[in-house]
């Protein structure tokens, strides 16, 4: 080989490291072009949809995770975890997705450029659930001193899978299709898991606090609201909302015991 072609080589391969350690992979700010007959929200005259995920009966207990395999896991978590399967709180179901099913008819959406984040910290993916446009970046890190492997399994978007052997990597990737919910797992650490919704509007939130949620913004219309939990299942209800209006809605997700 010539020392011009090795030299070509050699600048190749120190660029693509280069990349490697910088985070690899960047997304590109997405581009909109309105479909014909798309409507814009006047959010002067937008509404709000604000409520609450309740939980009736006895919250079931989640089982214990072995970290030991891990020194990194156990020294992060010296008094074990468990897995976050329910979580309940004054009375609320925390890490359920709501969001509007359907409903918004030719109403148009420009997809942010800013990237939502996804953190493995503590051995753990955080948040456990989020939300995403498609087409919005995600990025994914690793905060952690011990390699993670970000495993994506989609159905509607294609899913990916890559390692992430050191502390401060991260990753952006992004969706194209409206998909609830993308599976994220860790093929190191197989406790690890997280659920990513997929939407192309902007109504859609992670209960919290109690089970609280809210879909800010909403313009006046008649919509199917559905509520999605990991292990609960899926609950839905019409709700319709005028200009201005501030509407509350509720759901109830119930405890084997309580649902019998």
């Amino acid at each position: 080989m010539s020392v011009k072609k090795f030299g070509a080589l050699t600048a190749l391969l120190t660029g693509m490291l280069a990349a490697v350690a910088c985070g690899g992979e960047k997304a590109a700010a997405p581009v909109n072009t309105p479909p014909p007959g798309a409507v814009r929200v006047d959010e002067s005259k937008a509404g709000t949809i604000t409520g609450k995920i309740a939980f009736e009966g006895t919250a079931p207990q989640n089982p214990a995770i072995g970290v030991g395999s891990d020194p990194v896991c156990a020294r992060e978590h010296p008094g074990g975890i468990t897995f976050e399967n329910v979580v309940v709180s004054n009375g609320g179901l925390d890490n359920v997705f709501v969001y509007v099913k359907d409903g918004l008819g030719n109403y148009y959406f420009d997809t942010p450029g800013a990237a939502v984040t996804l953190d493995q910290q503590g051995c753990r993916y955080r948040p456990h659930v989020l939300g995403v446009r498609a087409g919005q970046p995600l990025e994914i890190s690793n905060s952690d001193e011990t390699m993670h492997n970000v495993n994506a399994m989609g159905a509607a978007n294609r899913g990916f899978n890559f390692p992430q052997a050191l502390k401060g990597m991260k990753q952006t990737r992004t969706f194209t299709a409206r998909e609830v919910m993308v599976t994220f797992k860790c093929d190191v650490h197989p406790w690890m898991n997280a659920y990513v919704g997929v939407m192309d509007h902007p109504y859609f939130a992670v209960s919290a606090n109690g089970g609280a949620f809210e879909l800010k913004n909403v313009p006046a219309g008649t919509y199917t609201v559905e509520a999605w939990h990991e292990k609960l299942g899926t609950q839905a209800q019409s709700v319709t909302i005028g200009e201005k209006e501030s509407k509350t809605i509720s759901f109830t997700f119930k405890s084997a015991a309580a649902a019998n």
